[in-house]
């Protein structure tokens, strides 16, 4: 998909455009390919490339997997599904966490935290690997509850604690 190309509108945009706020609490970067997940608290946003420290900047440039996203809500279903009473946002092997925020309503939407601004593409799908780092039956417990796939529009600053808020396609984006 060219990102320069204008985006066809999905029949629940407008819904999207109501969305409360959401919250990011948790970021994660990976250094390496499998390698171990550092959680941080801040990080730098590289329009087009992905998160400075994490293995995936510029892999690929102007794809839609520069960063990947989970919620807080999502990781409460798959502890359910698991029988855990908690997971640990680096097991799960996404950049960031958000909570309050209705994460499948944001597919196919632009959205800032802190200073950047992603556009969220597909659905950021469970791999293999979720078996050995939560047990049996974790991919068919994260099935719709995976979390997102996005790339990064703008570059900017995020900090654990900035806003999630949805920022509709033509919306002047100078503005904040």
């Amino acid at each position: 998909m060219n990102p320069a190309a204008p985006k066809r509108p999905h029949p629940l945009d407008r819904f999207a455009r109501e969305l409360a706020p959401g919250e990011l609490t948790w970021i994660g970067l990976r250094t390496e390919r499998k390698g171990l997940v550092r959680a941080v608290t801040s990080a730098r946003a590289v329009a087009s490339r992905g998160l400075e420290g994490d293995h995936r900047l510029g892999k690929s440039p102007g794809s839609a997997r520069q960063v990947t996203l989970i919620s807080e809500e999502f990781i409460r279903q798959i502890c359910h599904f698991t029988g855990r009473d908690e997971i640990d946002p680096a097991l799960l092997r996404r950049n960031l966490v958000v909570r309050g925020i209705n994460l499948n309503a944001l597919r196919h939407q632009r959205f800032a935290i802190g200073d950047a601004l992603f556009e969220a593409a597909a659905l950021c799908h469970p791999c293999s690997r979720m078996e050995s780092a939560l047990g049996k039956g974790a991919v068919a417990a994260m099935i719709g509850h995976g979390g997102l796939c996005a790339r990064i529009l703008r570059s900017g600053a995020l900090h654990v604690g900035d806003a999630v808020i949805v920022r509709p396609e033509g919306e002047n984006l100078s503005l904040f």
